[in-house]
């Protein structure tokens, strides 16, 4: 798999980056982040529950699954802000920020939304649209940066993520009984090796989690 790079910016590379648009030359192959993309914004524009989010300032990236193994990660969304929508947590008395990813034009991104490739690609149809909608219901309402944050302590996927994941199975159901362009959403029947196999290889956005940074200056020593 390729991929294209982002650039460091030209400000403190700690705190800020920016996503290049991709490669100058475009590659043979699939890009991954574009057709995903693609699927991603049909879905917010088609459905009601969704649009509140503007993936203009949601920036999408694929990484590499460390096992080929049917189970774990297939892909997580990761909210630049804390809770409430605040730019900055307190741990230990020191306040903490999350490394910025702006786009080329200087636009700051409030999600990052990252898939793991081959695995993600290597399930059923229809697993892999719940996987979409699962990550895309995590964006607040108020689409600050923050999560959506559900009634009791499991604030993230309720009291059962068996219930949340059917939750969004109908909402599958209902983004297809929309009538979506059949193109749109074809490699998504596919394998990862299927793609290979049709397009030579597999590339994409690839962007690493961003760190939290001190905000504060260090105490100076007596």
């Amino acid at each position: 798999m390729d991929s294209a790079r982002y650039r460091p910016s030209r400000r403190d590379t700690r705190q800020r980056r920016s996503i290049a648009a991709g490669p100058r030359h475009t590659p043979p192959g699939f890009d991954f982040t574009l057709y995903i993309r693609a699927v991603c914004h049909d879905m917010v524009r088609r459905l009601p529950q969704l649009q509140h989010i503007d993936l203009r300032r949601v920036a999408i990236s694929f990484s590499q699954a460390r096992k080929s193994v049917a189970h774990g990660l297939q892909a997580a969304l990761t909210p630049m802000r804390f809770e409430g929508g605040r730019s900055y947590t307190v741990r230990r008395g020191r306040r903490l920020g999350v490394q910025q990813i702006v786009d080329t034009d200087g636009n700051e991104m409030l999600y990052l939304l990252s898939f793991y490739l081959p695995r993600f690609m290597n399930q059923a149809f229809e697993e892999k649209l719940v996987t979409v909608l699962h990550e895309l219901w995590h964006i607040s309402p108020h689409f600050d940066g923050d999560l959506r944050r559900l009634p009791g302590r499991c604030y993230v996927h309720s009291h059962s993520e068996q219930e949340y994941d059917a939750a969004m199975a109908q909402l599958a159901r209902q983004w297809l009984a929309l009538h979506p362009p059949p193109e749109l959403y074809a490699f998504l029947r596919k394998t990862f090796v299927d793609l290979q196999h049709e397009h030579g290889q597999v590339f994409g956005t690839r962007i690493a989690a961003p760190k939290l940074i001190p905000l504060d200056p260090p105490a100076s020593s007596p």
